[in-house]
């Protein structure tokens, strides 16, 4: 168990929590949510002794081990991949190590012996023989190869040292485990995976994330930060939002009746207050009238945006052919003779690990790169608007945001611009901010504003959740839903692919693999065709044996 008690800290003048007491037990897996600066990740810092509390102090039950998710990506570049797993278990490691140097001695003493013994005993006790195959274990249900188990860190790209640290942090079966945003930059296979190892993990996980799928499919409560306090709710994110937004119906409904019944005792005292036989029923009402307090209900920290995508024109039956499209990246063939038509009512999903072959086909798309082979030909009737993974030359200079946006804008006066940056909670001073200091979420938000002002009839998003807020992942769902036009999209959000598509495709070793279904469906027959496949094996091997 971890627990706080009466924690407060302090940034500056401002307490960004405030006495917070709260306890975390065995088997349970919390979900941290709040909105963007609540203080969800400074919580967790404060959680794992990465950052001291100004008050208060964090209890840990005694022999208990914690585990968090390293975010520094560089820290473990000298050492090879299947080490810094295994370091997860700092103990561990430090055993591993010692007997090595212990073993290496030339001049090996009796005193090394006993040293030694004692080592292998505890190393014993901590499953340390089943170690390596325990890291190569989850370094493989996470996507990592077996062949770069023993490649040094610095030799994997970014995607792949999220998973080798979060393997790391799950090493070894630890006690408590806190994990900050652990889905980000994972494929969805890889987030499939560690949803199904939180859920048979049997001890205390405390998880910041923006995913509401992975929320509900893993979460036992949810800790909600708001108003520099944490509030605990039993259940998954979906029954904390239904009873959050119960609670404060509840005390609006209560508030209305009592302030109905203070109106209905100032009307009698100011009616007989001066009535001497009806004095006494006047001052009994006074008392009455001083013992009802209205609850207190704050505005909650969380700001929604509101994203509507609305096309100017109408989009036609031809949309989009591609024909025979192929493109080869560093020596390997990303795109091998694609093709496709998509129609006017699809809503496609690129779906599966191959992050870079879908950035290259939105690139292809929107025109940023050519193909080496192969065509593709939009519809007369269609206009596009494109959000890339990498937006950071779209701001690199210094523009304010209303004179960023105006540039795209058809109609150039500023209070139409202004219109649709207040959508995106850029309000009052806000417009006159330079866009290369902007935030990772806002210029999120500035690119929405860019496709919204566009009026597209197509819209082509490459992971448009990343940097994003909860809320603001929920308004971009709704925006994506009544899109009357066509999508074609990637993201690790799975409520959003799950809502918005009907069509699914995946890009395997280059090959398109093309299917009309929800992102569900396409899931579970996905998931038949590895269980058949594997049958088949199995099955010609009995034979052959």
């Amino acid at each position: 168990m971890i627990s706080t008690s009466n924690v407060t800290l302090r940034v500056g003048k401002k307490a960004l929590f405030e006495d917070v007491s709260i306890k975390f037990t065995e088997g349970n897996c919390y979900g941290m949510i709040g909105a963007n600066g609540a203080g969800k990740s400074t919580f967790l810092k404060i959680l794992s002794g990465q950052l001291e509390p100004t008050n208060g102090e964090v209890v840990i039950s005694q022999g208990q081990r914690l585990s968090f998710l390293q975010q520094d990506h560089f820290k473990y570049d000298a050492f090879p991949v299947l080490d810094t797993v295994i370091m997860g278990n700092a103990r561990l490691y430090e055993i591993m190590k010692e007997k090595d140097a212990i073993y290496m001695k030339e001049d090996f003493s009796e005193e090394d012996g006993i040293k030694a013994a004692e080592l292998e005993g505890e190393f014993a006790t901590m499953n340390g023989w089943e170690a390596e195959s325990d890291a190569a274990s989850l370094l493989n249900g996470l996507g990592i190869d077996t062949e770069l188990h023993g490649r040094q860190m610095s030799e994997l790209n970014g995607s792949q040292k999220v998973k080798v640290l979060l393997a790391q942090a799950l090493f070894g079966n630890p006690d408590i485990l806190l994990l900050d945003e652990p889905t980000n930059h994972l494929d969805l296979d890889a987030i499939a995976w560690l949803e199904e190892f939180l859920i048979n993990f049997e001890n205390t996980v405390i998880v910041v994330s923006h995913d509401r799928y992975f929320l509900n499919k893993v979460c036992t409560h949810i800790a909600d930060i708001d108003y520099g306090k944490i509030q605990l709710y039993a259940g998954n994110y979906d029954f904390w939002y239904e009873s959050s937004q119960l609670m404060i119906r509840q005390m609006k409904e209560a508030n209305k009746k009592k302030e109905e019944k203070i109106k209905e005792l100032q009307e009698f005292i100011q009616r007989f207050s001066a009535n001497a036989s009806k004095s006494k029923q006047a001052t009994s009402r006074k008392r009455a009238l001083e013992k009802i307090e209205l609850d207190e209900i704050k505005p909650s920290s969380r700001k929604y945006p509101y994203i509507d995508f609305r096309p100017d024109r109408e989009i036609g039956n031809e949309v989009l052919t591609v024909e025979n499209l192929s493109k080869t990246i560093d020596g390997v063939k990303v795109l091998d003779n694609i093709s496709f038509i998509l129609g006017r009512q699809d809503k496609v999903a690129l779906v599966g690990p191959n992050e870079q072959a879908k950035t290259v086909l939105f690139k292809i798309l929107s025109g940023e790169m050519e193909p080496d082979e192969g065509s593709y030909k939009w519809g007369l009737t269609t206009s596009q608007a494109y959000f890339p993974k990498d937006n950071s030359a779209e701001f690199d200079n210094d523009d304010i945001i209303v004179d960023w946006l105006t540039q795209y804008s058809p109609v150039k006066d500023v209070t139409y611009v202004r219109g649709f940056l207040g959508r995106m909670l850029f309000a009052g001073e806000d417009g006159v901010k330079k866009v290369r200091v902007l935030s990772g979420g806002e210029k999120v938000r500035c690119m929405f504003s860019k496709m919204m002002i566009s009026g597209a009839n197509v819209l082509m998003f490459d992971e448009p959740t990343d940097h994003l807020d909860m809320e603001s992942i929920t308004a971009l769902n709704n925006g994506l839903i009544k899109f009357p036009g066509v999508i074609l999209f990637s993201s690790r959000d799975h409520q959003i692919v799950e809502t918005t598509a009907n069509r699914i495709m995946e890009i395997v070793n280059g090959k398109l693999i093309d299917k009309i279904t929800t992102y569900d469906e396409y899931l579970a027959s996905d998931e038949m065709a590895r269980k058949r496949q594997v049958f088949t094996v199995t099955e010609s091997q009995q034979e052959d044996n």
